[in-house]
């Protein structure tokens, strides 16, 4: 028996209306580097010089994503005072509620997107 549009929708929530939640969501992760960036820093806390060279952003790019995601709560900066001072960055708990939402993304685009 095929699963109709109404067997996947919430309870309370009409078939036509858009999830607002779920908009913010994409409008926020779908803006270039982010999810990228919690990917990373997904397997562990990574610092500036490292997220550019793995990433290839620029440095006004990254320092404004990072500061988006710090703001957002989903990273945190960590400043370890020097010398030198050393600088690092990782999700918060928050950002690691993500990664299983960022994977199965990717699986889906695995599976459904051509190259």
């Amino acid at each position: 028996m095929a699963t109709g549009t109404r067997d996947v929708v919430p309870a309370g929530h009409e078939v036509r209306q858009c999830d607002g939640a779920l908009s913010r969501a994409f409008q926020f992760l779908g803006k270039r580097w982010n999810a990228m960036l919690i990917s990373v820093l997904g397997s562990g806390p990574a610092g500036f010089a490292e997220l550019k060279r793995v990433l290839g952003i620029s440095d006004s790019m990254l320092s404004d994503r990072l500061s988006e995601l710090a703001g957002a709560g989903l990273v945190v900066r960590r400043v370890e005072e020097g010398p030198p001072v050393a600088v690092t960055y990782e999700l918060s708990e928050s950002g690691l509620a993500l990664l299983p939402v960022l994977r199965e993304i990717g699986s889906w685009a695995r599976e459904n997107l051509e190259s």
